[in-house]
């Protein structure tokens, strides 16, 4: 059996230019998919999974994300006050009492793989999972008490210590936009990796499995980002780091149950709001009428 996963890193320094204007102020990871921001989904991922301890590696403009996980003594207070029991437990569920929330500054935005070095003293020498905000990941029945997709993923370390990248099958046409992963097994859930490679064209693409915004990485990834050139743009990418490990230790690809929504895009942004709402017991049967009254042009 492996070390269980104690630590989740946030990269969450990046500018969310395609979310302009609305993020001039507003870091893209607090924009809300109905009622909580996306880094709060997040964050009860990790912790739904074992984890309490919280690393975000932030930048100047992200002070709103420190605030959302910090206590609000005047919100509290009035809530308080104001008898609204089930509003202020809202707030408390924010940060449970056992988790600890760690925030380490990107000082220039210079990649995935930067940030997570960013994280490295905080990380120490252990597994530890990487949670990209803008890839909101729903399990499969997790409404119902179903495994969230890093709970799945940290089941599956227990049974294969390594590093586990989640993978989701998509459109040839689409590999251009991911990593995309060689495999053997490739009707398996576990798949041992034996290539990676980064935005493919299709024609060259090895598989049609790209890698999503969930990671298991080994303590071994450090050193294996440090010693990767730069890249486009002076960037420092995480999947080089990664596939520079392939054959040094295990690393496998994951395919999880459940749906990934792209909120780093428009499209994605707003297909998880609908899908959300529609989740939702308080708003289904309203957000449904209208959509109704749309299709049949009322």
């Amino acid at each position: 059996m492996g070390k269980t996963i104690q630590k989740a890193v946030f990269p969450v320094g990046g500018m969310g230019t395609r979310f302009l204007p609305a993020t001039k102020a507003i870091p893209k990871e607090m924009l809300p998919v109905v009622d909580k921001p996306l880094m709060q989904y997040a964050v009860e991922e990790a912790y739904a999974a074992g984890i309490r301890e919280m690393i975000f590696v932030t930048g100047r403009h992200k002070r709103a994300i420190e605030d959302h996980f910090d206590t609000a003594y005047e919100l509290e207070a009035e809530l308080e006050a104001s008898n609204k029991r089930a509003l202020l437990e809202l707030v408390y569920a924010i940060k449970p009492d056992d988790m600890d929330c760690v925030y380490v500054r990107q000082p220039r935005a210079l990649g995935l793989g930067h940030a997570v070095l960013c994280a490295e003293k905080l990380v120490g020498d252990e597994p530890f999972a990487v949670l990209l905000a803008d890839d909101l990941m729903v399990g499969q029945d997790q409404a119902d008490g179903g495994a969230t997709v890093l709970q799945q993923m940290v089941a599956a370390f227990g049974q294969n210590p390594g590093t586990v990248l989640a993978v989701q099958d998509v459109p040839r046409e689409d590999t251009r936009r991911y990593g995309v992963v060689d495999v053997h097994g490739a009707s398996d859930r576990m798949a041992e990796v034996f290539g990676m490679v980064e935005k493919p064209k299709p024609e060259l693409a090895p598989s049609t499995l790209a890698v999503a915004g969930r990671y298991i990485l080994t303590p071994a990834v450090f050193d294996s980002i440090r010693r990767q050139p730069t890249g486009a743009g002076g960037e420092i990418q995480l999947t080089d780091g990664i596939a520079a490990l392939i054959g040094v230790e295990k690393v496998y690809a994951f395919r999880y149950q459940g749906k990934r929504y792209d909120c780093g895009s428009k499209e994605g942004f707003l297909e998880a709001t609908m899908d959300l709402a529609l989740a939702n017991p308080e708003l289904s049967a309203g957000v449904r009428a209208h959509m109704n009254r749309i299709i049949n042009g009322s």
